[in-house]
């Protein structure tokens, strides 16, 4: 199958590429700049030019494969609903190429956007309406279903980990450097999903070849909560520091605009993704990821 990849040279997109080709499969990759065409090209993929804010560009990709794996986004937290944004009209846009076609589009989504307090959220949960998160990724897909297109949902842990992550675990570590402890809030009991890159990449093609229903979520989860607690105590013991609690009104002032994501309980289920395409994680888990060291080597 020939398949357009947005995101196709990033943490995650990188690992579906490789994966795809490895199975015998052909990519095309969006590439925004020179650098992420050569690492397409050395990947073994094909070059198209453009990025998440040229529509036209995604409209013309889409049209050039027989389906498409949505990872792109626009990791930018300082500007995170504007971003938000750029990430829904990228999606409408595909859809519109896809529109009156059989083309099977899988968007990525977040676990954290469904929390179901006293139980483990499933695939058959639907985005809590009062969380704050601005990205709408999965409404965005729901609304392409309605359409007629061929649209699923995988939803990411809120760490997805492995060497070349750029995302929320090397942000605590960051802050737990500048402030010279690792903290949590509270008991620290508030539990994260998490997910190896390559267990991830794997799910996206399960899901690629074995094409659910319009309107599948699947969950990419592989370890289902986390407590918080274990992730801060992990990071001092590699940091060498202090691991403390901090009260919700010394969060504030210690995570910053992180305290949402370190405060949130959201434990969630992957049984029915794994059931339903034969998907087991077979990576190692974060705090073993984290305490091998290679997140502190720069």
């Amino acid at each position: 199958m020939h398949v357009f990849v947005t995101g196709a040279t990033g943490f995650v997109g990188s690992a579906v590429v490789e994966e795809l080709i490895g199975a015998g499969h052909t990519v095309l990759g969006l590439a925004r700049s020179e650098a992420s065409a050569n690492a397409l090209i050395a990947a073994g993929a094909k070059v198209h030019r453009g990025d998440l804010e040229d529509l036209e560009s995604l409209r013309s990709g889409a049209n050039a494969a027989d389906a498409v794996i949505h990872t792109g986004f626009v990791h930018d937290f300082a500007r995170f609903a504007e971003v938000c944004e750029i990430d829904r009209k990228a999606i409408e846009a595909i859809g519109d190429a896809l529109s009156g076609t059989d083309k099977l589009l899988i968007v990525t989504s977040g676990s954290l956007i469904v929390t179901t307090p006293g139980r483990h959220a499933t695939e058959d949960d639907r985005r809590n309406p009062a969380s704050p998160n601005p990205r709408m990724s999965e409404n965005a897909a729901d609304n392409l279903v309605a359409r007629g297109v061929r649209a699923i949902s995988v939803r990411l842990s809120p760490s997805v980990h492995g060497d070349g992550d750029h995302g929320f675990v090397p942000m605590l570590i960051n802050i737990a450097r500048e402030k010279g402890v690792s903290a949590y809030i509270g008991e620290g009991l508030n539990r994260w999903p998490a997910v190896h890159r390559l267990d991830a990449a794997h799910l996206y093609r399960l899901a690629l070849e074995q094409s659910p229903a319009a309107g599948t979520r699947l969950n990419g989860v592989a370890e289902e909560g986390i407590p918080f607690r274990d992730i801060a105590a992990a990071i001092g013991r590699q940091l060498n520091i202090p691991v403390v609690s901090k009260s919700p009104e010394e969060a504030a002032a210690h995570f910053t605009w992180f305290t949402h994501f370190a405060s949130i309980d959201g434990p969630t289920s992957s049984q029915q993704t794994q059931k339903r395409l034969g998907w087991q994680p077979t990576q190692k888990g974060l705090i073993e990821d984290i305490e091998q060291g290679t997140y502190f080597k720069s």
